[in-house]
């Protein structure tokens, strides 16, 4: 999945990633250094033109009525109420 920008930007590091014979950002977790994805400048413009490209094994699906008891209550606001 893509996404125009972290939810919270302390969350993730950007570094230089010039593997594969390509130039481009990894985002890594700032606390488990792990590799979440890579983020590319083709995003929408009117969002700010980031497309942060995270790899879905580093996500963890938390249904919205389960993320006050996971712990994401406060990013409650920031997800649609499907009724």
């Amino acid at each position: 999945p893509s996404f125009t920008k972290p939810i919270e930007p302390a969350h993730v590091n950007e570094l230089r990633d010039s593997t594969h014979g390509m130039v481009r950002t990894e985002v890594r977790s700032a606390h488990g250094d792990s590799h979440l994805g890579h983020v590319f400048d083709d995003g929408p413009r009117d969002r700010g033109g980031l497309r942060y490209c995270i790899n879905s094994a580093s996500l963890r699906f938390v249904h919205r009525d389960d993320m006050e008891a996971a712990g994401y209550g406060e990013y409650l606001p920031q997800v649609e109420d499907v009724a």
